[in-house]
């Protein structure tokens, strides 16, 4: 269990300072395409699958929006950052090695994180704007 939350935590830590130097989430519309051009491709089923049963969603959230954990969607980090965080975290997380989390469940992974939808602008939901 501390082993999960320590990988979440190094995740949220490592977008923080990724994001703070420039190179966290995505600034436009058109950048998450530009992160999943760049990443191998992957299964999103099987990655939401793989983001509950390592526990990510423990500090991550259950739809990758943060909480004790770093929000990882709708626009997650490009994929070459966050893999180099999680095979190598700066902070709490434990490393999630080769061994551990192989090279295509950690695509899949990414490619759930890509295809969780930003949330609706509060403008559009309509007991909002009352």
């Amino acid at each position: 269990m501390m082993r999960i939350f320590l990988v979440c935590s190094t995740l949220l830590i490592a977008g923080l300072q990724l994001d703070a130097q420039g190179r966290g989430a995505a600034a436009g519309p058109g950048a998450p395409a530009a992160n999943a051009q760049s990443a191998p491709a992957g299964n999103a089923a099987n990655g939401k699958k793989l983001f509950g049963a390592y526990g990510c969603y423990q500090c991550h959230g259950y739809e990758a929006q943060g909480g004790a954990g770093a929000r990882l969607a709708p626009r997650p980090i490009a994929f070459a950052a966050f893999q180099k965080y999680v095979r190598r975290p700066l902070d709490q997380m434990p490393p999630y090695t080769s061994k551990v989390v192989s090279d295509q469940e950690l695509a899949d992974v990414y490619a759930y994180l890509t295809s969780i939808p930003a949330a609706p602008a509060a403008s559009t939901i309509p007991i909002l704007s009352r």
